[in-house]
């Protein structure tokens, strides 16, 4: 199929080149509403028991979580007259917008003690803003406007989580743009000392761009099925962007070396497209394996995530396959025009013994120390890990000047409140609810005995420390209807904490009167990790299962996919530790910039960073060896084909690792804590892979395995003869009379 590609392009390569360039305009033009339909959402399942009861608050109670925070301070106090006048006619303002429900404020709920500050000169509204997603963005920033600042004399400031997922958003978008700005330069600069040739380096970067053109338009389709979160197009963006330079990189070192064969300019082309061209198509579906596996997760935005980096990681192969061929046709050698860096050409009749065939011979001289030292190193990095603590996301994921956070720090700090983690505890269906106030009083009271419960709110009352404060109010006949009700359980601690989540068990196991359902964040966070451990095992069964078959297919051994996976799954380990050590422990900020130290690491973190680093290092076992194969067939000695091997591709894969890392790096410069994390996570596990993995501890264990790094048994190995790949590679022949010399044909990268 290979060769028939190659033969459908190399005589018209002009016309192939206009005919990707018109796709690539069109789809990327279609997609131009792209940023537009991204959410914040995709992080609950529907199933859940917390989002079953959001539901039936939203249906029976024309109840949901809170999603907006004022605050509003005054120097005279807010029990001052005037005061308390103005904040009267502020709440009453807020409950007149057609858009915001359930308005309460420190004045209308009859000066509750959880809705004034410490210092008596702060006081607490809350509300709920309506609407989808979209909607809800939107008039969060009319409400910003409306209210922040003065309001009839007093000093009011807006916050909660509706503001909080539009400035996650907004931010998201200007480190999007941020990132692309500095990503290109920094790219291309590596790339003209890679190549010594402007226009060489120029062409990853048109491929790349030809990619993320046309990855949009996937991604754009892909937002009418599923939530798509916008973390979605950030790290397809960098995906798309590395692998299609990596891909390209690895097209064009291979082209060369067949230049220095001795072959004409297209029959070094038909020789990669060949050879490499099949390891481009099995690093890229072993990728996609490894996104697809996160659709085990019932989590949308992991979903879309999995959709969306198994089409960037394919689109880009077959990018590289189509423009990469059809550039090299059409620019000949002009595409070494523009050399800003000269080096003597190395004749392709020189020893291969350079500098990776040399490291590789010192790692397999002494494999045992060295496999000792790697994995003291590894157990070090990787130690931190065992404190890991993951959270979901809240105000704290974003800037310390984020106007939701500074609301989040204040309300954290000045009050004794936590409405907006409330849990809720519905009950429907118990018949007459004015006969059950007896039981409803009962049971508040004992929810408000529970450890680390500030308060319940009830149809009959506010209860704490296992009694009744304040009688019914009008305020509280929000709490039932007819044949239903429901509890607010206000939490004295973090709610998404381990004590915040230990109040939802201790709800759930508690003895009710009445089938209880229970709700609310801290409810959604304890669903949200059950759910998570539930279908983890199945991810991690897919990744592993798909991965190993298809590294068997492309080595014929059933050693060393399960070795390639260890040593990935070692460097993650590495990784994973590192980012416990400064994100969740809260070291090297001076390094990766200021954040808000949760104590804890969000937890979309170690996933995403697991499925990128897993698959990225994946890719680079398969570049590896792939050449390694090709090497032991050629020889059939294992210690010179690995050292061979990697001197032949060790070079490709640092400058495809550097490159990589330094697309993913620039997300360092990100507002968004989680988004730091990536920032880090996955160039580390890229260059841990590349260099101590790839470069001393796959030589060492295939040096301790020796020959039985190759071993299957028969009916296995007749299978990957008929349906696994190999590369081959004619022994260099003798420049043929009149040829042009390797000087002249290309220069070694």
């Amino acid at each position: 199929m290979l060769d028939r590609l190659a033969s459908l392009i190399l005589p018209r390569p002009k016309k192939v080149l206009l005919a990707v360039l018109i796709i690539a305009l069109v789809v990327g033009g279609a997609s131009m509403g792209l940023t537009d339909r991204l959410t914040m959402g995709g992080y609950e399942n529907s199933g859940t028991e917390s989002h079953k009861t959001e539901d039936i608050l939203e249906q029976e109670f024309k109840q949901g979580r809170p999603n907006l925070s004022i605050v509003v301070s005054d120097p005279r106090g807010v029990d001052d007259p005037a005061v308390t006048a103005a904040g009267l006619k502020l709440t009453s303002d807020l409950e007149k917008n057609a858009y915001v429900a359930n308005v309460a404020s420190y004045w209308s709920a009859g000066k509750a003690p959880s809705l004034k500050g410490k210092s008596g000169k702060q006081a607490l509204v809350s509300g709920r803003i309506l609407g989808d997603f979209d909607q809800v963005n939107d008039r969060v920033q009319d409400l910003k406007e409306e209210y922040t600042g003065k309001v009839d004399g007093l000093e009011v400031k807006l916050g909660g989580t509706a503001l909080m997922n539009f400035e996650n958003v907004d931010q998201s978008a200007k480190d999007a743009a941020k990132a692309e700005t500095l990503v290109f330069p920094l790219v291309l600069i590596v790339l003209v000392v890679i190549f010594g040739s402007l226009v060489a380096a120029a062409l990853p970067l048109a491929v790349a761009l030809a990619t993320m053109l046309l990855v949009f338009g996937l991604l754009f389709l892909i937002t009418f099925g599923f939530d798509a979160n916008n973390l979605l197009t950030n790290v397809t963006t960098l995906l798309g962007l590395g692998l299609a330079i990596d891909y390209s990189l690895l097209f064009i070192t291979r082209y060369r070396e067949e230049l220095q064969r001795g072959q004409q300019i297209d029959d070094a082309i038909r020789a990669t497209m060949r050879q490499v061209g099949r390891t481009i198509t099995f690093s890229a579906v072993t990728l996609a394996i490894a996104c697809m596996s996160l659709m085990a997760m019932p989590f949308g935005m992991f979903q879309s995530i999995a959709i969306g980096g198994a089409a960037t990681s394919l689109m880009a192969a077959i990018a590289t396959l189509v423009i990469v061929p059809a550039l090299l046709a059409w620019a000949g050698p002009r595409i070494d025009k523009l050399r800003l860096i000269r080096r003597k050409p190395r004749p392709a009749t020189a020893s291969a013994e350079g500098g990776w065939h040399r490291l590789a011979l010192f790692v397999m001289r002494k494999p045992v120390p060295l496999v000792v030292a790697v994995l003291a190193l590894m157990a070090l990095l990787g130690s931190p890990v065992r404190d890991l603590n993951l959270r979901l996301p809240d105000e704290q994921i974003l800037p310390k000047s984020a106007q939701s956070a500074e609301v989040a720090k204040t309300v954290q700090e000045d009050f004794n409140n936590r409405e907006a983690q409330a849990m809720q505890v519905v009950a429907t269906n118990i018949g007459t609810v004015g006969e059950r106030t007896k039981d409803i009083d009962a049971y508040a009271a004992k929810l408000s005995a529970l450890p680390n419960v500030a308060r319940v709110d009830a149809l009959t009352g506010s209860y704490a420390q296992g009694k009744q404060v304040a009688p019914a109010s009008p305020f509280s006949k929000q709490y039932g209807t007819e044949t239903a009700t429901y509890l607010s359980v206000v939490p004295a601690v973090d709610g998404l904490s381990p004590k915040g989540e230990d109040i939802v068990r201790d709800i759930r196991d508690a003895d009710a009167p009445f089938p209880v359902k229970v709700g609310g964040h801290p409810a959604i966070s304890v669903d949200t990790f059950e759910v998570f451990a539930d279908n983890l095992p199945i991810a991690l069964g897919i990744l592993a299962i798909g991965t190993y078959v298809l590294l068997f297919l492309l080595t014929g051994s059933l050693l060393l996919p399960l070795m390639a996976m260890l040593l990935s799954v070692l460097s993650l380990s590495a990784t994973f530790g590192s980012l416990v050590f400064v994100f969740q422990d809260g070291h090297l900020q001076w390094l990766v910039g200021d954040f808000i130290n949760t104590g804890a690491i969000n937890w979309t973190v170690p996933v995403l960073v697991g499925t990128l680093g897993f698959g990225l290092s994946m890719d680079y076992a398969v570049f590896i060896l792939s050449r390694v194969k090709e090497e032991y067939d050629r020889t059939g000695d294992n210690e010179l084909a690995v050292a061979t091997g990697l001197e032949r591709v060790g070079k490709v894969v640092t400058y495809a690792a550097v490159i990589l890392s330094l697309v993913f790096i620039v997300m360092l410069t990100s507002g968004i804590s989680y988004m730091k994390a990536m920032g880090l996570g996955v160039p580390l596990a890229i260059l841990l892979d590349a260099t101590l993995i790839r470069g001393i501890l796959l030589p060492a264990s295939m040096r301790l395995l020796g020959a039985k790094s190759w071993w299957a048994p028969g009916p296995l190995r007749k299978l990957h003869d008929r349906f696994g790949i190999s590369e081959s590679a004619e022994p260099l022949p003798a420049p043929a009379a009149g040829a042009p010399t390797p000087e002249r044909a290309a220069d070694r990268v």
